[in-house]
Order: C-alpha cells, then structure tokens, then sequence
C-alpha cells in the first residue's frame, strides 16, 4: 500500500508544485483585483465539479461496485456495467453543461452574492462560460481513471492531471510575453480550461483497453440509478475541502480582493492535502474494499493504521510549516506584476489561519475510505454539508468583525467539524480500530511535529529578517533551506523518538508492489 501510495503522492506533487507555476502565473497577470476575483470565482466553481469527479469522488463509488458486479457477474457483465456508467455519466454531464451555460448569470450570483449590480459579475460569467466545456470530458476521465484505479494501475491516473497545469502553462507564458490585457488574459486562459480537459481524456483513452466498458450506452436502469444513488453522496462528501471554500468564497465576495487572497492561500494548502488527501482516496479505497470483500479484518485494521500514520505524519509537520512560514512563502511565489506586498499580507494572514484545516482534511480523507468501501456514502456526505452550513455561519459573523482573517478560521473550523462527526459516526457504526504499532507511533509523532515547529519558528526568527532586503534569488535559496532544515528535523526526531528508521521506510517501499485487484 505504502508504495501505491508514493505512485500517487509523486503524481500528485508533480500537478501541485506545476499548479504552484500556473497560480504564479495568474497572480502576475491578474493581480487581486476585481478581475482576479472574477476569474477564481469561475475557477473555483469549475475546479470543485472537478474535484468531485476526477480526485476520488466517484472513484469511491464505481471501485466497490465494479468489483462486486465482476465477482458475482464475470469479466462480460462488469464491462457491460462500465459501459452503461460511462455512457450515462458521459451524456448527463453534456446536458449539464448546456444547463449552466444557460442559468451561470444565477450560478454565479449564488456563488458569490457580492458580485451583484457590478461588472465583477458579469466578467466571472463570461469566464466561467469558456471553462464549462471541461465538465463535459470531466465524465469519462473519470470513470476511466477509476477503472484503472480498481485494477491496481495507479501510475497513469496519478500522472494524466499533469496535462491540464502543463496547458494552462504554456499559454499564460505567451500571456506574459505579450504583456496582455487583464481582462483579455483571463478570457483566454477561461478557454483553455476546456482545452485541457480535452487533452486529458486523450491521454487516457488513447491508453485504455476497449474491452473493459463495453458496450458503450445510456442507460438509468435499477442497477445505474443504485449506483449514482450511491456516488452523488460520495462525490460531494469526497470534495469537502473545495466545497468549504467555495462557502467562504459566498461570504468573501462582498469585500474586494478577499476571493483572490482565500485562494492564494488555499493553493498552498492543496499541495500536502494533495499528497496525503489524494492518495488516501485512490489508495485505501480499493485497499480496504477488497479487505472487507475477503472478509480480512486484520488487513482492515493495518489499512485503517498505515492510512491514519501517514495522515497524521505527514499534515501536522506541513501545517505547523505554512504558520511558521506562511509570508516568505507568499511572497516568494506570488508577489510580482499586479500582485503587491499588500496582498503578500493579506494572503499570509489567511494562509496562517486555514494551515490550521489541515490536519481535519486529511483526517476525512484517511477515514472517509472506512465508509466508501462498505458503501457508505450517506454518513461522509450529511459531514460535509454540516460543516458548509457551519462554516458559512461562522465567516457571516467573523468575516464580520475580523475581515478574510475571520473566514479562513470559520473554514478551518468547519474542516473540523466535519472530522470530528465522522469519528464519532465511525465509532458508532462499525468501530475503527488501529493496531498497536499506531497507538505506540502516532503520539510520537505529534511530538516530533510540535518539536519541529518550535525550531522553526526560532530560525525563522532570527534568520528571514537578515535576507530581508536580498535578491529574490536569495531569499528563495533561503526559504529552501529553512523548509530542508525542517525536514531534517523532524526526520531526526521521529528517529530519537523510535516512530522509524531509513532502513524501515525503505523496506516498506521496497515491499508489497500495488495490488491487482483483478485477482
């Protein structure tokens, strides 16, 4: 599993640190103003429907299924099965599509109410038009990466993302050559969403083999609509950490800027969610599903272990890393062109605060499998909607009185909610249970976090202030430095706290290749 897990996590990473390139990219060109606003709000709104499609959404309801229709049915009937689902995924999404088009001077008002009666609503419309297309080839990328993903093929799925930032990329690079208009740039780079999309499912089907979804057809008979009964539920409960933003986004949208800053800020968030929070989803799903399936509840319980050690590892060091260094990071990313050290503030301030949803994302994706691989959708999807409905309550009133500061801690406060309701769910239905391994390491661990973090924020202090004024070459050598020394460090400390060892995690890399499901 642990190598499965770096599969995805190294793909993962790769989409991230080139998401870093393109977000850059956009901050030199559109700044944070009105026109930033506009096209991260259509961003958002496209990038949440596909997160709940291609980033384990679905891909946690058609792996359970896929494996039960093949086991009692055959090869035949779980292709046939595939086939009537990536038909009619296909063609809704289509009609979807054309709905949005139609109705996205609404979408766009409920989404972010702040926008109205100004050209700012009218700018996120006419951008979130040229994405839609992207939704349309969103269907079938994932039912095909899920399929893969049920078949222990997780390298291409974890690696085909990478087309989408590298598209985007490439364009703005002219952009920035040409030194185009704001307003002009943000429309091209809207259409090259869709661009994007297809060039992904390309990848894909050019990759896959024919006989496993056929034939290809629409159908809602009893068993399709059991399916997407299932899947809906899953998808948006999948895509908690998106859907939070976008409720602060709600809010965000009366006050100028706030929607750029929330989303520069969240960007720095998605690169150790991705690596953990992705993998979880693609990795342990099949994991624990063919464990369950087998009857195996020793295997459930080292998944459910492993999965919460690498959760728990990897996010609090990540999260105390972004407080400690939240404005160097800032500033070295994103403050050039249009973006100015009044935004580098801004977006520091609300990094340190949504740092703080961290460890809750990826407390939901490590335990969202639990539920996903017994088929239950239901429980992770009344979470997620408890905690948007907290969280929007919440950046009314501290958004209030305390500005974007005040909607990234309502964000950050929902994130939690929404972990804690499912471990009280999970204990309630079914009863989570770690190994002795966990219980001995994962107290260990938040003590070697904690430790880190406290170095840290001693050599931040006395050091950032000497580069102050240097290159901005120097101040990113740095920067590299201070977040290599915090690697070190708490990898020293998980050693001086016996959590592990070099010659340990190699072998657990070295062993057990990704499982092939179709055994």
């Amino acid at each position: 599993m642990i190598r499965s897990f770096l599969t995805v996590s190294t793909g993962t990473m790769a989409s991230r640190l080139l998401g870093f390139v393109r977000d850059a990219a956009i901050a030199s060109l559109l700044g944070a103003g009105p026109v930033a606003d506009a096209f991260l709000a259509a961003f958002q709104l496209v990038n949440v429907a596909r997160r709940l499609l291609t980033e384990g959404g679905l891909n946690a309801a058609l792996v359970p299924a896929w494996l039960r229709v093949r086991d009692t049915g055959g090869a035949v009937a779980a292709a046939a099965f595939v086939g009537r689902v990536l038909g009619t995924i296909t063609a809704s999404l289509i009609a979807a599509t054309a709905l949005l088009a139609l109705s996205m001077p609404l979408v766009i008002t409920a989404l972010a109410p702040g926008f109205r009666g100004g050209e700012t609503l009218q700018l996120a419309v006419d951008d979130a038009r040229l994405m839609l297309p992207y939704l349309a080839f969103a269907g079938p990328v994932t039912v095909l990466m899920a399929l893969m993903n049920a078949q222990g093929r997780f390298a291409l799925t974890a690696f085909s993302p990478l087309l989408f930032n590298i598209a985007l990329i490439s364009v703005m690079a002219v952009l920035l050559l040409r030194r185009q208009d704001a307003v002009d740039a943000a429309l091209i780079i809207s259409a090259t969403v869709g661009i994007a999309g297809l060039l992904q499912l390309s990848m894909l089907v050019l990759r896959r083999d024919g006989s496993i979804a056929t034939p290809l057809r629409i159908s809602f008979d009893a068993e399709i609509r059991g399916f997407l009964a299932k899947a809906l539920p899953g998808m948006i409960a999948s895509s908690g950490p998106q859907l939070l933003m976008l409720a602060g986004v709600i809010v965000a949208s009366a006050s100028p800027s706030s929607v750029s800053w929330l989303y520069f800020a969240n960007r720095l968030i998605e690169l150790p969610l991705g690596l953990v929070g992705v993998a979880m989803g693609t990795v342990l799903i099949p994991t624990m599903t063919r464990a369950l399936r087998d009857g195996d509840r020793a295997a459930v319980t080292h998944a459910e272990s492993r999965g919460l050690e690498l959760a728990v590892g990897l996010a609090l060091p990540a999260t105390l890393g972004l407080m400690v260094l939240s404005e160097p990071t800032v500033r070295l990313l994103f403050e050039r062109g249009a973006f100015t050290a009044a935004d580098t503030a801004a977006t520091a301030q609300a990094l340190t605060w949504l740092a703080l949803a961290l460890p809750a994302h990826v407390l939901v994706k490590a335990l969202s499998p639990a539920f996903f691989a017994r088929e239950n959708t239901l429980t992770p999807l009344l979470a997620t909607l408890k905690a948007i409905a907290f969280a929007i309550v919440l950046a009314v009133v501290l958004g209030h009185i305390y500005g974007t500061g005040g909607i990234a801690v309502a964000i950050a406060l929902g994130a939690w909610s929404n972990a804690f309701t499912l471990i009280r769910r999970g204990g309630e239905t079914f009863g989570f249970s770690i190994d002795a391994e966990a219980r001995r390491r994962l107290p260990r661990m938040a003590a070697a976090a904690l430790a880190m973090g406290a170095l840290l924020w001693l050599k931040a202090r006395f050091v950032l202030p000497l580069a102050a004024d240097a290159h901005g070459l120097a101040q990113a050598v740095l920067l590299a430095l201070l977040i290599a020394g915090g690697i070190a460090i708490y990898g020293l400390f998980l050693w001086l706290f016996g959590v592990t060892g070099w010659r340990e995690t190699v072998n657990a890399v070295r062993r057990n290749k990704p499982a092939d499901l179709r055994d």
